[in-house]
């Protein structure tokens, strides 16, 4: 009879079947009344617990998304501003190339003959090709503006050379004359109708704010007036010796191709703009939007906008803060990010729906109430089930069962009482419920430990994992500073450096802006009586520059060991940077070799800082040397080398733009002036103390500005030959 009934009834039923047969009425209705209260303290604490452990997933998963959001936000949108600042440093570069060439041009009409020209063929539709446009009214056989053009012309192989070399479609010169040379793809569109038309740039807006300025400029959007699309125009005047204005040269930047890179690279739940200093949206990824580029008369001032969180933000920024916000747009919450872009003073904003942080949570949370859920309904089946089998096996065996009962109630319940305290004793750095041999009675108690066991054995592995990947951060953080390290040791740091040399004493120092930086100097020598001196900056900051740093500097060194020149090393390190340069990396360079039996410094700038030189008993001023063009920058680039006598007393200063370009809280620059004033308050100190005062004056200017570019320098006294032996 018991074999029969425990085949259909199970466990848990086959125990209170055996509890039934030796009880009492009585002590049965004890029993039910302690497992009934024991059952109900147990749904309870289990309810309890697992509100707290929704609590903690719910707190922990927050905080990190938010926290890796707000980093990950933060770095992409300094890419950003690095990738877009690049686009308006590469179209200044053209400018400010062309604009030399055409200043020694004007300033030297005798050493250029008459060039030819042509007006637009579209024919050569696609090709890149200069032509000549006139305004309105303009006679192109007058002798004044044939003679203007004719030298202008000269200008168009460079303009064709630097479209090439420097990736873009279009670059153009205006002169007072009213002649228009453009090098573009699109000679058709100076057509309408199969006739030519006029062009007179000097009623443009480029040209006015270039002459107005009276110096390089962005504009703000305006349609272009051939293709009718919005675009930028980065110009600049060009003035002849008596200060006339003799023409502007400009190149266009159009915004399809910026705000589609834009878009390409935005996620489901955030996108980009950049903004210039008059709080225009200039490019955005998002069309239709408030954020929606237009032209500078129909754009909105973000700077005034209704929303007041908006337009802070985008002052704070234009400003320089760069501090994560949380913006309300159109009843929704989003991160905000901006970073300054740089060469044009605007800043680059990516916006970032605040709901990213809560979705992860609240899906685990989900899941976690239906796994709860399934269990609890599990459990209320199976305890039903058993409540009606026990129920009509009482009725039958109630009066012949009633002492027996008591005893086995207590073997049943026991399980349910070591579980009851164990879930009361769980903390909260120690949530998980661990099987037991107290809970494997073979029934349903045993499929209700296992199910919770399991259950809090995932939330604990998950909160594992989130603390993981917080280990994993800190580790990315430890190898920067390892990076840092390697790059510190590279560059000389023992000083005095060579002390049995009693020509001269130097002192160098460089505090990068990041964890690792592109600025480097070095001093070595080349043999007994020739000193290497170089001091570079390398485009770009982080560990992209180090890396390239690492390669110039052994690059020069090893040159220079070589017994080449100055310009001999300055283009051999320019060939090899170049061979590989996918990056477009550059770097400036100024490199001096110092004769120190002599005096003799021979130097070669290839486009760094003026160095500051002070002759003894004086004062320290810019020597204004002759610049090259950078290194990496371009092959087969030739550069030029000067000399320089140093007499004993006489002292030479050289640094890279971190220190007249540091900047205060109200983006003021340091700048040369206040670099000579510092120097010269300690004109007569050791080297080393020389550069510990540029340093104090810098501080005490930015006071708690961020540092955005690196710092270096490098002081050397000259002190004449070495006595005979």
């Amino acid at each position: 009879m018991k074999k029969l009934l425990k085949r259909f009834s199970g466990g848990i039923i086959n125990k209170l079947f055996l509890l039934i047969l030796i009880t009492v009425l009585l002590c049965a209705v004890v029993f039910f009344s302690i497992t009934g209260y024991q059952n109900k303290m147990l749904s309870d604490l289990s309810i309890e617990t697992s509100n707290r452990q929704q609590t903690a997933i719910a707190d922990t998963t927050v905080s990190v998304m938010k926290e890796t959001i707000l980093n990950t936000l933060n770095q992409t949108t300094r890419l950003k501003a690095l990738s877009t600042d690049e686009i308006f440093r590469s179209a200044k570069a053209r400018v400010t190339l062309l604009q030399d060439y055409a200043t020694k041009m004007y300033a030297h009409p005798e050493f250029y003959t008459a060039r030819s020209y042509s007006g637009p063929d579209p024919s050569l539709n696609g090709q890149l090709v200069s032509q000549v446009i006139f305004a309105d009214g303009v006679d192109p056989s007058d002798p004044d503006v044939n003679s203007a053009i004719s030298l202008t012309a000269n200008m168009s192989g460079l303009m064709i050379s630097v479209c090439r070399s420097l990736d873009t479609d279009n670059a153009y010169i205006a002169i007072p004359e009213g002649a228009f040379l453009s090098v573009s793809r699109e000679s058709a569109s100076w057509f309408k109708d199969g006739s030519p038309i006029s062009y007179d740039a000097r009623t443009r807006f480029w040209y006015k704010q270039a002459v107005e300025a009276g110096k390089l400029i962005f504009t703000d959007v305006e349609e272009d007036a051939n293709t009718g699309e919005l675009s930028l125009v980065c110009a600049v005047p060009v003035y002849g010796p008596d200060g006339q204005l003799r023409a502007v040269i400009g190149t266009d930047l159009f915004l399809n191709s910026m705000q589609q890179s834009m878009r390409e690279s935005d996620g489901n739940n955030g996108y980009h703009l950049v903004v210039n200093r008059e709080g225009h949206v200039v490019a955005s990824s998002l069309n239709g939007s408030e954020f929606r580029t237009e032209t500078s008369e129909n754009a909105p001032d973000l700077r005034e906008s209704k929303n007041e969180e908006l337009a802070a933000f985008v002052r704070n920024v234009l400003k320089g803060k760069t501090d994560v916000s949380l913006v309300h747009l159109n009843n929704e919450a989003f991160y905000m990010a901006g970073v300054p872009v740089e060469t044009v003073g605007w800043a680059m904003i990516s916006v970032f729906n605040e709901t990213t942080t809560t979705d992860p949570a609240n899906a685990l949370i989900r899941h976690f109430k239906e796994i709860e859920q399934d269990s609890r309904d599990l459990y209320r089946q199976k305890d039903a089930r058993l409540k009606l089998t026990l129920a009509i096996i009482l009725i039958v065996l109630l009066l012949v069962l009633s002492i027996a009962a008591l005893i086995q109630g207590k073997t049943i319940v026991r399980p349910l009482n070591t579980m009851t305290r164990t879930i009361a004793g769980l903390r909260d750095d120690q949530i998980e419920f661990k099987m037991d041999d107290a809970y494997r009675t073979g029934d349903e108690i045993e499929i209700l430990a296992d199910s919770f066991a399991r259950l809090t054995h995932k939330t604990v592995d998950y909160i594992r994992q989130v603390r993981t990947a917080t280990a994993e951060k800190e580790w990315i953080s430890a190898e920067l500073h390892t990076a840092a390290n390697i790059q510190s040791s590279m560059l000389p740091h023992i000083f005095p450096a060579f002390p049995d040399r009693t020509e001269f004493e130097l002192y160098a120092s460089m505090d990068p802006a990041k964890e690792v930086g592109g600025d480097f100097y070095d001093f070595f020598l080349i043999d007994d009586d020739h000193l290497g001196i170089v001091i570079a900056d390398v485009s770009g900051k982080g560990i992209p520059a180090a890396l390239f740093m690492m390669i110039a500097k052994v690059t020069l060194q090893n040159c220079a060991l070589m017994g080449r020149s100055p310009a001999e090393t300055l283009k051999a390190t320019n060939e090899a940077l170049c061979s590989n340069n996918q990056e477009d990396m550059f770097v400036t360079v100024w490199l001096g070799i110092l004769e120190t039996s002599t005096g003799k410094l021979t130097a070669a700038n290839a486009g760094h800082e003026y160095p500051a030189l002070m002759r003894a008993g004086g004062r320290f001023e810019l020597f204004r040397d002759k610049h090259g063009f950078v290194v990496g920058g371009m092959r087969n680039i030739r550069f030029s080398q000067y000399e320089l006598q140093l007499n004993p007393g006489d002292r030479l200063f050289v640094y890279t733009d971190g220190v007249p370009e540091a900047t205060n809280a109200d983006k003021e620059l340091f700048g040369t002036d206040r670099m000579l004033t510092a120097l010269n308050e300690v004109k007569d100190a050791p080297p080393e103390d020389v550069l510990k005062g540029v340093r104090q004056s810098v501080d005490a200017f930015v006071k708690d500005a961020e540092q955005f570019d690196d710092l270096t320098m490098l002081c050397l006294t000259y002190k004449g030959s070495r006595p005979s032996a």
